[in-house]
């Protein structure tokens, strides 16, 4: 079930003009995550959860039924799963915020000829700025699978200083028949029983 969680003071990084970055210590009050809404075929009703990591250096988002699959023993509508979530970050005053890096993890199975692709974008709330990616696979593919974005200084997206804007996290998961068979399974997932196959979002910091 989503609730409000606490995430320590993270990693930062931050720009005092375009060509001087700089580190700024972090704040030492807490930051809190709300999650306002979670909506779409891979995250139904308390099938994700958000916390903290332990050291307190990013957030991690855990699914527990995000599976995208076509071919036998798949509906017609699971070629596609996708993914909405919406918090409500609440900063220490003085301080923004930005992803730095996100990492995302998973399982897939693509027979010979089938493909798929996660996708991912997020943005504040009202801000036109967003950050967006995607990572093709092809099979035959049989394995776990880990892919990163890391962010430039220069093109982080900040939350705007004193605002009150929702981070909105969209991803997807994709999987096409191609030229496999289509009487064999092919599957991509984010979907885990074990909490260290999460998508973790790395934070930077500055102060406003």
């Amino acid at each position: 079930m989503f609730q409000t969680l606490a995430a320590g003071a993270l990693f930062l990084s931050s720009l005092v003009s375009p060509s001087a970055p700089v580190h700024v210590p972090p704040p030492t009050d807490k930051m809190v995550i709300d999650v306002v809404m979670a909506n779409g075929s891979g995250c139904p009703k308390d099938t994700a959860y958000v916390l903290p990591s332990p050291d307190n250096t990013a957030f991690t988002v855990t699914y527990n039924s995000y599976i995208a699959q076509v071919g036998a023993g798949a509906k017609s509508d699971e070629f596609r799963r996708n993914c909405q979530l919406a918090l409500n970050v609440l900063v220490p005053q003085g301080y923004t915020f930005a992803i730095a890096r996100a990492d995302y993890r998973g399982y897939a199975r693509l027979q010979d000829g089938a493909w798929g692709y996660e996708q991912n974008n997020y943005y504040f709330q009202g801000d036109s700025h967003t950050a967006r990616s995607r990572h093709d696979f092809r099979g035959y593919y049989d394995n776990d699978w880990q892919v990163s974005d890391t962010v430039g200084l220069e093109s982080l997206v900040w939350r705007k200083c004193g605002a009150v804007r929702y981070l909105n996290i969209n991803t997807e998961l994709r999987v096409g028949i191609g030229t496999s068979d289509p009487r064999l399974n092919s599957q991509l997932t984010m979907d885990s029983t074990d909490t260290s196959i999460s998508t973790i979002y790395h934070v930077a910091w500055k102060k406003c």
